[in-house]
Protein backbone atom coordinates (compact mmCIF):
# COMPACT_ATOMS: atom_id res chain seq x y z
CA UNK A 1 0.00 0.00 0.00
CA UNK A 2 1.09 3.61 -0.51
CA UNK A 3 2.16 5.43 2.66
CA UNK A 4 -0.18 8.24 3.65
CA UNK A 5 1.08 11.73 4.27
CA UNK A 6 0.11 11.44 7.93
CA UNK A 7 2.78 8.76 8.34
CA UNK A 8 5.45 11.45 8.10
CA UNK A 9 3.66 13.80 10.47
CA UNK A 10 2.23 11.64 13.25
CA UNK A 11 3.91 9.43 15.81
CA UNK A 12 1.40 6.59 16.13
CA UNK A 13 3.41 4.97 18.90
CA UNK A 14 3.08 8.13 20.98
CA UNK A 15 -0.65 8.24 20.26
CA UNK A 16 -1.02 4.73 21.70
CA UNK A 17 1.43 5.42 24.54
CA UNK A 18 3.83 2.59 23.68
CA UNK A 19 7.46 2.24 22.70
CA UNK A 20 8.52 1.89 19.08
CA UNK A 21 9.98 -1.49 20.06
CA UNK A 22 6.81 -2.64 21.85
CA UNK A 23 5.66 -6.18 20.96
CA UNK A 24 2.38 -6.60 19.12
CA UNK A 25 0.53 -7.82 22.22
CA UNK A 26 1.46 -4.64 24.14
CA UNK A 27 0.24 -2.47 21.26
CA UNK A 28 -3.07 -4.35 21.15
CA UNK A 29 -3.45 -4.10 24.94
CA UNK A 30 -2.81 -0.34 24.85
CA UNK A 31 -5.27 0.16 21.99
CA UNK A 32 -8.05 -1.79 23.71
CA UNK A 33 -7.60 0.18 26.92
CA UNK A 34 -7.76 3.52 25.13
CA UNK A 35 -10.63 2.41 22.90
CA UNK A 36 -12.72 1.46 25.92
CA UNK A 37 -12.00 4.79 27.61
CA UNK A 38 -12.61 6.96 24.54
CA UNK A 39 -15.39 5.08 22.73
CA UNK A 40 -18.32 7.38 21.83
CA UNK A 41 -20.73 5.06 23.64
CA UNK A 42 -18.79 5.65 26.86
CA UNK A 43 -18.58 9.42 26.29
CA UNK A 44 -21.86 10.50 24.69
CA UNK A 45 -21.74 14.02 23.35
CA UNK A 46 -18.01 14.46 24.04
CA UNK A 47 -16.54 15.62 20.74
CA UNK A 48 -13.01 15.69 22.14
CA UNK A 49 -13.15 12.02 23.17
CA UNK A 50 -14.59 11.09 19.80
CA UNK A 51 -11.69 12.80 17.98
CA UNK A 52 -9.17 11.05 20.23
CA UNK A 53 -10.94 7.75 19.61
CA UNK A 54 -10.59 8.26 15.85
CA UNK A 55 -6.90 9.14 16.26
CA UNK A 56 -6.25 6.04 18.38
CA UNK A 57 -8.12 3.86 15.87
CA UNK A 58 -6.11 5.30 12.98
CA UNK A 59 -2.86 4.66 14.85
CA UNK A 60 -3.78 1.06 15.64
CA UNK A 61 -4.89 0.48 12.04
CA UNK A 62 -1.27 1.06 11.04
CA UNK A 63 0.99 -0.20 13.85
CA UNK A 64 -1.47 -2.91 14.86
CA UNK A 65 -1.01 -4.52 11.44
CA UNK A 66 2.29 -6.33 10.98
CA UNK A 67 2.72 -5.38 7.32
CA UNK A 68 1.66 -1.74 7.71
CA UNK A 69 3.81 -1.35 10.81
CA UNK A 70 6.90 -2.50 8.92
CA UNK A 71 6.22 -0.01 6.15
CA UNK A 72 5.49 2.77 8.63
CA UNK A 73 8.75 2.11 10.50
CA UNK A 74 10.71 2.17 7.25
CA UNK A 75 9.14 5.47 6.19
CA UNK A 76 9.76 7.05 9.60
CA UNK A 77 13.37 5.88 9.53
CA UNK A 78 13.92 8.06 6.42
CA UNK A 79 13.55 11.14 8.61
CA UNK A 80 12.33 14.47 7.18
CA UNK A 81 12.98 13.33 3.60
CA UNK A 82 15.24 16.30 3.07
CA UNK A 83 18.67 16.57 1.51
CA UNK A 84 20.08 13.46 3.21
CA UNK A 85 19.93 10.50 0.90
CA UNK A 86 18.48 12.45 -2.05
CA UNK A 87 21.55 13.98 -3.58
CA UNK A 88 22.00 17.10 -1.47
CA UNK A 89 20.26 20.48 -1.72
CA UNK A 90 19.73 20.26 -5.45
CA UNK A 91 17.67 17.14 -5.06
CA UNK A 92 18.47 16.01 -8.60
CA UNK A 93 20.95 13.24 -7.97
CA UNK A 94 19.91 9.58 -8.00
CA UNK A 95 19.21 7.48 -4.91
CA UNK A 96 20.55 3.97 -5.10
CA UNK A 97 20.65 2.03 -1.80
CA UNK A 98 22.61 -0.81 -3.37
CA UNK A 99 22.17 -3.94 -5.48
CA UNK A 100 18.61 -5.20 -5.53
CA UNK A 101 17.29 -1.90 -4.19
CA UNK A 102 15.09 0.69 -5.82
CA UNK A 103 16.07 3.57 -8.03
CA UNK A 104 15.12 7.18 -7.38
CA UNK A 105 16.16 9.30 -10.32
CA UNK A 106 13.66 12.10 -10.58
CA UNK A 107 11.54 14.19 -8.31
CA UNK A 108 8.54 11.97 -7.45
CA UNK A 109 8.66 10.38 -4.04
CA UNK A 110 5.62 8.21 -4.88
CA UNK A 111 7.81 6.21 -7.27
CA UNK A 112 10.39 5.83 -4.52
CA UNK A 113 7.84 4.67 -1.95
CA UNK A 114 6.20 2.43 -4.51
CA UNK A 115 9.54 0.73 -5.08
CA UNK A 116 9.98 0.24 -1.37
CA UNK A 117 6.51 -1.04 -0.62
CA UNK A 118 5.53 -3.06 -3.63
CA UNK A 119 3.68 -0.51 -5.75
CA UNK A 120 0.91 1.90 -4.91
CA UNK A 121 2.76 5.06 -5.98
CA UNK A 122 1.22 8.12 -7.59
CA UNK A 123 1.14 6.67 -11.08
CA UNK A 124 -1.30 3.88 -11.73
CA UNK A 125 -2.58 3.77 -8.14
CA UNK A 126 -4.96 0.90 -7.33
CA UNK A 127 -8.67 1.77 -7.17
CA UNK A 128 -10.42 2.24 -3.89
CA UNK A 129 -7.37 2.02 -1.70
CA UNK A 130 -8.13 5.21 0.33
CA UNK A 131 -9.58 4.30 3.68
CA UNK A 132 -10.42 0.81 2.46
CA UNK A 133 -11.99 -1.89 4.63
CA UNK A 134 -12.10 -0.99 8.30
CA UNK A 135 -12.12 -3.52 11.12
CA UNK A 136 -15.09 -3.40 13.46
CA UNK A 137 -14.80 -2.24 17.06
CA UNK A 138 -13.83 -4.63 19.84
CA UNK A 139 -16.64 -5.05 22.35
CA UNK A 140 -16.73 -6.11 25.98
CA UNK A 141 -19.52 -7.88 27.84
CA UNK A 142 -19.85 -9.22 31.39
CA UNK A 143 -21.05 -12.69 32.27
CA UNK A 144 -21.99 -13.88 35.78
CA UNK A 145 -21.66 -17.61 36.44
CA UNK A 146 -22.47 -19.82 39.41
CA UNK A 147 -19.35 -21.29 41.02
CA UNK A 148 -20.03 -24.86 39.92
CA UNK A 149 -20.77 -23.92 36.29
CA UNK A 150 -17.48 -22.03 36.12
CA UNK A 151 -15.63 -25.10 37.38
CA UNK A 152 -17.39 -27.55 35.06
CA UNK A 153 -17.65 -25.30 31.99
CA UNK A 154 -20.88 -24.30 30.31
CA UNK A 155 -22.37 -23.10 27.02
CA UNK A 156 -24.60 -20.09 27.47
CA UNK A 157 -25.92 -16.99 25.72
CA UNK A 158 -25.01 -13.32 25.93
CA UNK A 159 -27.46 -10.60 24.96
CA UNK A 160 -25.68 -7.51 23.66
CA UNK A 161 -26.45 -4.47 21.53
CA UNK A 162 -23.88 -3.52 18.90
CA UNK A 163 -23.27 -2.43 15.32
CA UNK A 164 -24.29 -5.11 12.83
CA UNK A 165 -24.52 -5.25 9.02
CA UNK A 166 -27.75 -3.56 7.96
CA UNK A 167 -30.56 -6.11 7.66
CA UNK A 168 -32.01 -4.19 4.69
CA UNK A 169 -28.97 -3.72 2.45
CA UNK A 170 -26.77 -6.41 4.06
CA UNK A 171 -24.00 -3.89 4.63
CA UNK A 172 -23.72 -2.38 1.15
CA UNK A 173 -25.20 0.99 2.18
CA UNK A 174 -27.18 1.20 -1.07
CA UNK A 175 -30.91 0.76 -1.48
CA UNK A 176 -31.63 -2.89 -2.42
CA UNK A 177 -31.54 -3.26 -6.20
CA UNK A 178 -29.08 -0.39 -6.66
CA UNK A 179 -25.29 -0.21 -6.58
CA UNK A 180 -22.56 2.31 -5.96
CA UNK A 181 -21.17 4.48 -8.77
CA UNK A 182 -17.56 5.33 -9.51
CA UNK A 183 -16.39 8.55 -7.86
CA UNK A 184 -15.87 11.23 -10.49
CA UNK A 185 -13.54 13.24 -8.27
CA UNK A 186 -10.82 10.58 -8.04
CA UNK A 187 -11.93 8.43 -10.97
CA UNK A 188 -12.35 5.44 -8.72
CA UNK A 189 -8.82 5.50 -7.26
CA UNK A 190 -9.95 6.52 -3.78
CA UNK A 191 -6.94 8.82 -3.42
CA UNK A 192 -5.88 12.23 -4.68
CA UNK A 193 -2.35 13.47 -5.28
CA UNK A 194 -0.95 16.38 -3.33
CA UNK A 195 2.09 17.63 -5.27
CA UNK A 196 4.57 19.67 -3.23
CA UNK A 197 7.55 20.46 -5.37
CA UNK A 198 9.72 17.41 -5.84
CA UNK A 199 7.53 15.33 -3.52
CA UNK A 200 4.07 13.91 -4.15
CA UNK A 201 1.80 12.55 -1.42
CA UNK A 202 -1.45 10.66 -1.72
CA UNK A 203 -4.43 11.35 0.50
CA UNK A 204 -7.95 9.91 0.64
CA UNK A 205 -10.46 11.47 -1.71
CA UNK A 206 -12.78 13.76 0.24
CA UNK A 207 -15.73 13.14 -2.07
CA UNK A 208 -15.91 9.37 -1.60
CA UNK A 209 -14.04 9.06 1.69
CA UNK A 210 -11.29 7.05 0.00
CA UNK A 211 -13.60 4.28 -1.18
CA UNK A 212 -13.43 5.04 -4.89
CA UNK A 213 -17.21 4.86 -5.26
CA UNK A 214 -20.26 6.79 -4.07
CA UNK A 215 -23.67 5.70 -2.84
CA UNK A 216 -26.18 7.52 -5.04
CA UNK A 217 -29.31 5.93 -3.58
CA UNK A 218 -28.78 5.30 0.16
CA UNK A 219 -30.44 2.42 1.94
CA UNK A 220 -33.51 3.70 3.85
CA UNK A 221 -32.76 1.36 6.73
CA UNK A 222 -29.26 2.54 7.59
CA UNK A 223 -29.12 5.81 5.57
CA UNK A 224 -26.12 4.61 3.63
CA UNK A 225 -23.95 3.61 6.62
CA UNK A 226 -24.20 -0.11 5.89
CA UNK A 227 -24.56 -0.88 9.57
CA UNK A 228 -27.28 -0.61 12.16
CA UNK A 229 -27.34 -0.89 15.92
CA UNK A 230 -29.46 -3.77 17.18
CA UNK A 231 -29.76 -6.36 19.89
CA UNK A 232 -28.40 -9.82 19.25
CA UNK A 233 -27.70 -13.07 21.02
CA UNK A 234 -24.21 -14.53 21.09
CA UNK A 235 -23.63 -18.14 22.06
CA UNK A 236 -20.46 -18.59 24.06
CA UNK A 237 -18.74 -21.72 25.31
CA UNK A 238 -17.06 -21.19 28.67
CA UNK A 239 -14.17 -23.61 29.22
CA UNK A 240 -13.98 -25.67 32.40
CA UNK A 241 -12.06 -23.98 35.18
CA UNK A 242 -12.64 -20.36 34.15
CA UNK A 243 -11.60 -18.06 36.98
CA UNK A 244 -13.25 -14.95 38.38
CA UNK A 245 -12.05 -11.89 36.46
CA UNK A 246 -10.81 -13.91 33.48
CA UNK A 247 -11.42 -12.55 29.97
CA UNK A 248 -12.44 -14.78 27.09
CA UNK A 249 -11.88 -13.53 23.53
CA UNK A 250 -14.41 -14.42 20.85
CA UNK A 251 -12.78 -13.59 17.53
CA UNK A 252 -15.02 -11.90 14.97
CA UNK A 253 -18.01 -11.58 17.31
CA UNK A 254 -17.59 -7.86 18.01
CA UNK A 255 -18.81 -4.79 16.12
CA UNK A 256 -19.42 -4.96 12.38
CA UNK A 257 -16.63 -3.89 10.04
CA UNK A 258 -17.06 -1.15 7.45
CA UNK A 259 -16.44 -1.21 3.73
CA UNK A 260 -16.14 -4.97 3.75
CA UNK A 261 -13.74 -5.02 6.70
CA UNK A 262 -13.76 -7.85 9.28
CA UNK A 263 -15.77 -7.68 12.47
CA UNK A 264 -14.01 -6.88 15.73
CA UNK A 265 -13.65 -9.24 18.67
CA UNK A 266 -15.92 -9.73 21.67
CA UNK A 267 -14.17 -9.88 25.05
CA UNK A 268 -16.22 -11.56 27.76
CA UNK A 269 -15.34 -10.63 31.35
CA UNK A 270 -16.36 -13.52 33.61
CA UNK A 271 -17.60 -12.96 37.16
CA UNK A 272 -17.87 -16.12 39.27
CA UNK A 273 -20.35 -16.13 42.15
CA UNK A 274 -19.30 -17.44 45.56
CA UNK A 275 -20.42 -20.93 46.61
CA UNK A 276 -21.98 -21.77 49.96
CA UNK A 277 -19.56 -24.67 50.60
CA UNK A 278 -16.56 -24.47 48.32
CA UNK A 279 -13.83 -21.96 47.60
CA UNK A 280 -11.02 -21.97 45.09
CA UNK A 281 -7.24 -21.59 45.15
CA UNK A 282 -5.96 -21.83 41.59
CA UNK A 283 -6.83 -25.33 40.38
CA UNK A 284 -7.53 -26.49 43.95
CA UNK A 285 -10.99 -26.56 45.52
CA UNK A 286 -11.15 -25.65 49.21
CA UNK A 287 -13.66 -26.52 51.91
CA UNK A 288 -13.71 -26.00 55.69
CA UNK A 289 -15.23 -28.76 57.84
CA UNK A 290 -16.28 -27.94 61.43
CA UNK A 291 -15.17 -30.44 64.13
CA UNK A 292 -15.23 -30.60 67.91
CA UNK A 293 -12.27 -30.59 70.26
CA UNK A 294 -12.95 -34.18 71.22
CA UNK A 295 -13.00 -35.33 67.57
CA UNK A 296 -9.56 -33.88 66.96
CA UNK A 297 -8.24 -35.09 70.29
CA UNK A 298 -9.50 -38.67 69.87
CA UNK A 299 -9.50 -38.96 66.07
CA UNK A 300 -12.50 -39.29 63.79
CA UNK A 301 -13.65 -40.32 60.31
CA UNK A 302 -15.19 -37.45 58.35
CA UNK A 303 -17.44 -37.64 55.29
CA UNK A 304 -16.61 -34.67 53.05
CA UNK A 305 -18.65 -33.52 50.00
CA UNK A 306 -17.02 -32.94 46.61
CA UNK A 307 -18.05 -31.07 43.47
CA UNK A 308 -18.82 -34.40 41.76
CA UNK A 309 -21.47 -35.22 44.38
CA UNK A 310 -19.36 -38.23 45.38
CA UNK A 311 -18.36 -37.72 49.02
CA UNK A 312 -14.95 -38.86 50.26
CA UNK A 313 -14.07 -40.21 53.69
CA UNK A 314 -11.12 -38.75 55.58
CA UNK A 315 -9.50 -40.40 58.57
CA UNK A 316 -8.46 -37.67 60.99
CA UNK A 317 -5.77 -38.97 63.36
CA UNK A 318 -5.91 -38.33 67.11
CA UNK A 319 -4.18 -35.16 68.22
CA UNK A 320 -4.78 -33.25 64.98
CA UNK A 321 -4.55 -29.46 65.53
CA UNK A 322 -7.32 -27.13 64.44
CA UNK A 323 -6.93 -25.62 60.95
CA UNK A 324 -4.94 -28.60 59.73
CA UNK A 325 -5.32 -29.00 55.93
CA UNK A 326 -5.81 -32.42 54.33
CA UNK A 327 -5.34 -32.97 50.61
CA UNK A 328 -7.56 -35.22 48.50
CA UNK A 329 -5.78 -35.79 45.17
CA UNK A 330 -7.54 -35.17 41.86
CA UNK A 331 -10.77 -33.73 43.26
CA UNK A 332 -10.11 -30.12 42.22
CA UNK A 333 -10.63 -28.14 39.01
CA UNK A 334 -9.91 -29.97 35.76
CA UNK A 335 -8.23 -27.70 33.17
CA UNK A 336 -6.04 -28.19 30.12
CA UNK A 337 -3.02 -27.68 32.35
CA UNK A 338 -4.04 -30.41 34.79
CA UNK A 339 -6.42 -31.23 37.62
CA UNK A 340 -6.15 -29.74 41.08
CA UNK A 341 -6.90 -31.24 44.48
CA UNK A 342 -9.53 -30.88 47.18
CA UNK A 343 -8.09 -29.09 50.24
CA UNK A 344 -10.02 -29.88 53.42
CA UNK A 345 -9.44 -27.68 56.48
CA UNK A 346 -10.66 -29.05 59.83
CA UNK A 347 -11.62 -26.27 62.20
CA UNK A 348 -12.68 -26.56 65.83
CA UNK A 349 -16.03 -25.04 66.67
CA UNK A 350 -16.01 -23.52 70.15
CA UNK A 351 -19.43 -23.72 71.85
CA UNK A 352 -20.75 -20.37 73.04
CA UNK A 353 -23.83 -21.40 75.00
CA UNK A 354 -22.95 -24.19 77.51
CA UNK A 355 -25.42 -25.88 79.78
CA UNK A 356 -24.55 -26.35 83.45
CA UNK A 357 -23.71 -30.02 82.89
CA UNK A 358 -21.49 -29.24 79.88
CA UNK A 359 -19.60 -26.55 81.75
CA UNK A 360 -19.01 -28.92 84.69
CA UNK A 361 -17.74 -31.62 82.33
CA UNK A 362 -15.32 -29.25 80.59
CA UNK A 363 -14.07 -27.91 83.92
CA UNK A 364 -13.46 -31.47 85.09
CA UNK A 365 -11.52 -32.20 81.90
CA UNK A 366 -9.51 -29.01 82.28
CA UNK A 367 -8.43 -30.10 85.77
CA UNK A 368 -6.93 -33.28 84.28
CA UNK A 369 -5.05 -31.60 81.44
CA UNK A 370 -1.64 -29.93 81.80
CA UNK A 371 -1.57 -26.20 81.32
CA UNK A 372 -0.40 -24.98 77.95
CA UNK A 373 3.21 -23.79 78.03
CA UNK A 374 3.50 -20.05 77.40
CA UNK A 375 7.03 -19.45 78.65
CA UNK A 376 8.27 -18.73 75.13
CA UNK A 377 6.09 -15.60 75.06
CA UNK A 378 8.47 -13.96 77.56
CA UNK A 379 5.68 -12.25 79.50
Amino acid sequence: MAPQREWFEKDYYKVLGVSEKAPAKDITRAYRKLARELHPDANPGDASSEEKFKEVSAAYDVVGDETKRKEYDEVRAMGPMGAAGFGGPGGGAGFRPGPGGFNFEGGDISDLLGGMFGGGGRRGGRPGRGTGPQRGADLEASLHLPFREAVAGVETSLHITSDMPCSTCHGSGSRPGTSRTTCGNCQGRGVLDDNQGMFSFSQPCGACGGEGSIITDPCPGCRGRGIERRAREVRVRIPAGVADGQRIRLAGRGGAGRNGGPAGDLHVLVHVDADALFGRDGRNITITVPVTFSELALGVKLTVPTLEDKPVTLKIPAGTPSNKVFRVKGRGVATKKGTGDLLVTVQVVVPTDLSKEQRSAIEALADTLPAASREHLGV
